[in-house]
């Protein structure tokens, strides 16, 4: 197990060779590869998340975090498949119609796919069919960002027709962004809010828990 506390040091002070270099390790050691992600990668990353909801870190702390973090997924990717490992869950993101902003939502990207999550990144300026289709390929969650009030209004009308597509209920929706608020999803009819990123990955487990 020492290993994987050093691992997961690696992701959270962002040192990408160190992270592979462990993994690697890890792997030639036989530890298995549930427990080189759930006790490695996504314990640094569940750490991380921490500390930028408590601004202990900022947004480079996280990115140079994550791209450490995507480092080593990439050596585990190929053998999650083959070990049976499931993730936790599908998600499907995007910045709403009308609105191009990404940071937030990369933000997001990365916390999810930190504590195991697979997600379909929908980009910017997602119209609401993109969001359908999504669920139609097995997106478990939606989740909807919005940085401008003048685009929130987007959000509505994206649950309105994933409503008339007839698949409302097979996708739990969450949405998040600096003007929305719980009051807001409640409004919409959204089933959760996430008031930033980190907490977007636990709001995302809450939902299919």
């Amino acid at each position: 197990m020492a290993d994987l506390s050093a691992l997961a040091e690696s992701i959270i002070n962002g040192k990408a060779k160190d992270a592979k270099e462990l993994v690697q390790k890890a792997l030639d050691a036989k530890v298995p590869v549930s427990e080189i992600l759930n006790n490695g990668l996504i314990k640094g990353m569940s750490v991380v998340g921490e500390k930028f909801k408590n601004n202990e870190f900022y947004v480079p702390e996280v990115l140079i975090a994550a791209r450490a973090m995507h480092g080593a997924m990439d050596i585990l990717k190929p053998l999650l498949a083959s070990s049976g490992v499931k993730p936790v869950g599908i998600v499907s993101i995007g910045t709403v119609k009308g609105d191009l902003h990404d940071i937030g939502k990369n933000l997001v990207v990365m916390m999810l796919e930190g504590a195991g999550f697979e997600v379909m990144d929908l980009g910017i300026d997602v119209p609401a069919e993109k969001f359908v289709e999504s669920v139609k390929n097995g997106a478990q969650v939606i989740a909807m960002s919005a940085l401008l009030t003048t685009t929130m209004t987007a959000m509505k009308s994206t649950i309105d027709s994933l409503k008339e597509a007839g698949v409302r209920d097979k996708v739990k929706i969450m949405i998040g962004g600096a003007p929305v608020t719980q009051n807001y999803a409640d409004e919409i009819g959204a089933d959760g809010y996430a008031r930033d990123a980190a907490s977007g990955a636990d709001k995302a487990k809450e939902l299919l828990g």
